[in-house]
Order: C-alpha cells, then structure tokens, then sequence
C-alpha cells in the first residue's frame, strides 16, 4: 500500500471512510440492519471508533502522515472530515445512528467522507 507502515490500518480507515460516504450503506446496514451474512454487524459507533480510537488517525490526522496517511492530500481531507464529523459527536453525543444520518448537517460528513475516499482511493 505505497509505502505506509501500517497498510491494516489505512484499510480500516479507508472502509470507515467509505461507509461514512456510502448513503445507501448506512440506510441498509446502519437503520435496517440488513447485513450481507450472518453475523456481520456495524454501525456508525464501530466506525467512528476505527478512525478515533482503534487507528487514531483523527482527530489530528497529521500523526499518521507515513504510517496510515501517505500525503497532505488525504490529511486535508481528513482534517475536513473531522471538522464536520467532531462537530456532530460534540453536539448529539451518544444517539442512535438514525439521528447522526438524520441531522441537517449528516450531508456535509457524508461530502467530507467522499473527498477523504477519492484522496485515499488516488493512492492505492
């Protein structure tokens, strides 16, 4: 994966980033809870847990240039969508994902997310 350190980790970032700009995925998987196979699960909370917690790559994405990130491209899209999506974690806290994808404002994580995946997908 060009030269990252961690290429398991950029692959969990780069599927939360995907599910974060996928509006059907989130309709099915995250509200209907129809899952491709027995036990699958996920949700918004596994996702904002890889991108936070399990690979930290945000909320400063400037610490994974090298080891998940590979350019100021992708930080910049990361540093967007941690801009929109940390605004929405602040405001609704613990909720269900029906009103995470509810809000006004899901639209702009949802663009943000896009941007991240294009940056992403450039870099293999």
């Amino acid at each position: 994966m060009n030269g990252v350190q961690f290429p398991e980790m950029r692959a969990s970032v780069l599927s939360a980033v995907a599910a974060l700009a996928d509006h059907e995925y989130q309709q099915r998987i995250w509200l209907e809870h129809r899952y491709p196979h027995e036990n699958f699960y996920d949700d918004l909370d596994e996702r904002i847990h890889a991108l936070y917690d399990d690979c930290a790559v945000l909320p400063d994405p400037r610490r994974a240039i090298s080891t998940i990130l590979i350019d100021n491209e992708e930080l910049g899209a990361l540093v967007e969508l941690d801009r929109v999506l940390s605004l929405l974690i602040d405001d609704l806290g613990v909720a269900p994902d029906s009103v995470y994808v509810g809000d006004a404002r899901w639209g702009d994580v949802m663009k943000a997310a896009r941007e991240a995946l294009v940056a992403m997908t450039r870099n293999p």
